[in-house]
Order: C-alpha cells, then structure tokens, then sequence
C-alpha cells in the first residue's frame, strides 16, 4: 500500500510501519535537533509552544500560576500561564498579577533552551534576574515530560525483537 500511495506522508506512514513490523523499532543515535543555531532562529514564543507541548498534565494537575518573560535586547514580552493542565503563552503581553517575572537577554536564553543552563544558574551568573515566587520556575520544569524518540508506529512492536537472517 505505501508504494501505492501519491501523498508522500501517507507512503511514509505506510512503509515506516511496514518497516516497524519487519525490523522492530529502528534504534541508534538520536537526532540532535537543539544545535545552536536552530536554538538561534526558533522564535521565543516557539520554544514556549514546545513547552506547552513538553508539559505533562498528570504531574501539572492543580497547579497554576503566571510568568512574565521579558527579554530586553530584542524587547519581547511573554507571559506564561499554567492553568487547568494546560501551558498557554502570550507574546507582547504581561500580567499584572505575574507569580514571577524572569528578565533575562535572548542571547543569554539561548543555552536554556539547548538544555545547556537552567534559569537558576543564569540567574546566580547575574544574565538572569527572578523578581516573584521562583517556586512556580521549579513547578514548571518539574512538570515537564520528555519524548521517547523510539515510539511505535503499529502498536505492539515495541516489545518485538527481529528474528535473525536465514543463513
């Protein structure tokens, strides 16, 4: 079916899967996404979508709270809101009644990003100020989940190790 199809994501759909039931789960080296200069020219409002995606609602259930982000060499504002489960950002906006306000230069964001910094050790390298309850930082990153890179396509072949060739 997949060499069938004229939609190249339905063929790849289809020969990754077909690929999945034969071989097992592809593995080997992950792919490095966060290189510096893809940090570089991932928007801010970007990289907190992806936290949005990232978060887990089980472990953010209850919580809520709101962050200011300002970057003041490029003069953005974003406010972070966690409520409900759900991580919701706004660009160009601050709230009033923020939890926390976090000012930090894009430049000096950047290896936060990467997975490099966290906003603790930016903040006690002075690029980094927390004005506000730093706790709901700590909530934040705590209720963060991570991808498994090596996920099944056809459910049930992840448990599925190839035979091996015929001699």
């Amino acid at each position: 079916m997949g060499y069938q199809k004229e939609s190249s994501s339905l063929r790849n759909s289809f020969l990754a899967a077909a690929h999945e039931l034969r071989s097992g789960i592809p593995s080997g080296l992950l792919p490095q996404s966060a290189s510096p200069d893809t940090v570089r020219a991932m928007t801010t409002e970007l990289w907190l979508d992806y936290l949005g995606i990232l978060l887990d609602s089980r472990k953010a259930d209850g919580l809520a709270f709101r962050i200011n982000l300002v970057t003041p060499d490029n003069g953005e504002q974003h406010v972070l809101e966690l409520s409900h489960a759900t991580l919701t950002n706004i660009q160009g906006y601050q709230a009033q009644d923020a939890d926390l306000t976090i000012t930090i230069n894009r430049a000096d964001l950047e290896p936060i990003m990467m997975r490099k910094a966290t906003f603790a050790s930016q903040a006690a390298a002075g690029r980094a100020s927390l004005a506000g309850n730093a706790d709901v930082l700590k909530q934040l990153m705590g209720s963060l989940g991570e991808f498994d890179q090596y996920f099944e396509i056809m459910p049930g072949t992840k448990a599925f190790v190839p035979a091996p060739p015929a001699p």
